[in-house]
């Protein structure tokens, strides 16, 4: 799995699976507040959900998807995904997001795709 955050998207994490076998990489859009939140209890709704566990004696964040096209369960080791979720939050702080974006813009590219 691989983690993206960009201060310019400042409320989503963009994450990247590579499951075994055909299928290629899979492609995902999380709010960062369900990922901070899933650190320490399960969290999400619906086509995404995810709690924490111990696998093997090792700390882990289980990440469930679903679509209309498959399911699929994904095993990430927690403390790297904390460590991801510092590095955010040392560049946007909760609380602080709204002010990274621009609404102009994004009222813009909404109007513009009506």
């Amino acid at each position: 799995m691989k983690l993206q955050y960009a201060t310019h998207d400042p409320y989503a994490v963009h994450a990247a699976f590579y499951p075994a076998g055909p299928g290629g990489t899979v492609k995902w859009i999380f709010s960062r507040d369900v990922l901070i939140e899933a650190l320490t209890r399960p969290a999400g709704q619906g086509d995404v959900r995810m709690w924490p566990t111990v696998s093997l004696g090792r700390d882990v964040l289980y990440i469930a998807l679903s679509s209309p096209g498959g399911a699929a369960l994904f095993e990430a080791f927690l403390p790297e995904v904390e460590s991801f979720l510092l590095r955010t939050l040392s560049v946007v702080p909760l609380g602080t997001e709204s002010e990274r974006l621009d609404m102009d813009t994004e009222l813009a590219h909404l109007l513009a795709e009506s």
